[in-house]
């Protein structure tokens, strides 16, 4: 069992920075792919960031790319995405989860724990 909390959210103007943050529970968290996905009001949820349990493979939305850096710290027990760049169109409520896996997948049904969100507002 995994339990993820995510922080860091807020409201910043277009161009700024974001670091979010997840902090697992669990003494496997080295053993779980984890990754970032969004969702913006009326809009499906969709995939921003994967990364492997040793934080060597990582994948990336075509629209974040480039401007977002998911990283791991597995002594922590910690998931971040440095979001920068920010644009209006990347306001979503963001969040963290995990899949018990070594194949890192973007797919969200493969996850098999979330976060309840933190919410990302990017003015312009």
């Amino acid at each position: 069992q995994v339990q993820l909390v995510e922080s860091g959210g807020g409201l910043v103007q277009a161009g700024g920075s974001l670091r979010l943050s997840c902090a697992a529970s669990g003494r496997t968290f080295s053993r779980y792919a984890m990754g970032w996905f969004r969702q913006a009001p009326g809009k499906e949820r969709e995939f921003v960031a994967a990364i492997g349990w040793s934080g060597k493979i990582t994948y990336y939305a075509d629209s974040v790319k480039g401007r977002f850096t998911i990283s791991r710290d597995n002594a922590k027990n910690m998931v971040y995405l440095q979001m920068n760049s920010l644009k209006p169109e990347d306001t979503a409520v963001y969040y963290c989860a995990a899949d018990y896996t070594v194949v890192v997948t973007t797919t969200q049904y493969e996850y098999d724990y979330w976060g309840q969100g933190t919410q990302v507002t990017v003015s312009s």
